[in-house]
């Protein structure tokens, strides 16, 4: 039977509708950034997740091709994941930012003061780093192998796709159920309760509002999806 991330790890994908402390591991990622409405037909984020199903897909069939991947084992694709946040004013560009980071100079506190510093009016606004999980096997090699394989099978530019390594570290995180517009709701309160176990946000250029979506919008009514969200703490030194 193929590995389910999403079963295996439960407490990671599966999180209850209240809000929970969670520390998440280092985890390497498929990963494609960008910027703009992720509502557009025509834009880039509809664009980026082709690509990035495309190789999943690609190192998921790699064991009936030529290339062999060592410790391979077969696996559930895991789900759609999103790393989001909008520029501050004060913010520029950083060609200096760590791998897999926004590139934002110096930290960006957007999120710090509430649920509304992001403008859900002006999803135009949003910078973006889309990713799938990537088993452990998958070395940087083997993406670059996927990359290749996959341009040559479709004749598309998969030169967006990157490898990227993320330890999140400490975490407050909840289900949403429901519209992504109505995810300020389900921040608020997990805001509270962080507060209350003495905890305070730490939402930076390198630690992000972070998402996992485990429906497909396509085909889930608004009010029934399902979709992870978590945001990084750190302890509060007067808590």
């Amino acid at each position: 039977m193929a590995f389910d991330f999403k079963k295996e790890y439960k407490e990671f994908y599966m999180p209850k509708n209240k809000p929970t402390i969670i520390t998440v591991p280092k985890m390497n990622y498929i990963a494609v950034r960008g910027q703009g409405d992720p509502n557009d037909e025509n834009g880039d984020y509809k664009a980026a997740i082709g690509l990035l199903y495309a190789i999943a897909f690609t190192i998921k069939m790699s064991r009936k091709g030529d290339h062999q991947i060592d410790g391979y084992f077969d696996f559930v694709v895991p789900p759609l994941e999103g790393f989001w946040w909008q520029e501050t004013a004060s913010a520029k560009p950083n060609s200096n930012a760590v791998a897999g980071m926004s590139p934002v100079e110096g930290e960006n506190r957007h999120l710090q003061d509430g649920v509304g510093a992001i403008n859900y009016a002006h999803k135009e606004a949003f910078h973006w780093i889309s990713v799938i999980r990537l088993p452990d096997f998958v070395t940087e090699d083997d993406l670059k192998w996927a990359v290749n394989e996959a341009t040559k099978k479709k004749k598309k530019d998969f030169s967006k796709v990157e490898f990227l390594t993320v330890e999140e570290g400490l975490c407050v995180q909840c289900m949403h159920i429901g519209s992504y517009d109505d995810e300020p709701v389900t921040v608020a309160m997990m805001h509270e309760f962080m507060e209350r176990e003495g905890y305070e946000l730490d939402i930076t250029d390198k630690r992000l509002h972070h998402e996992i979506y485990l429906s497909d919008a396509r085909k889930v009514a608004p009010e029934k999806l399902k979709t992870v969200i978590r945001h990084p703490i750190i302890k509060n030194p007067t808590g």
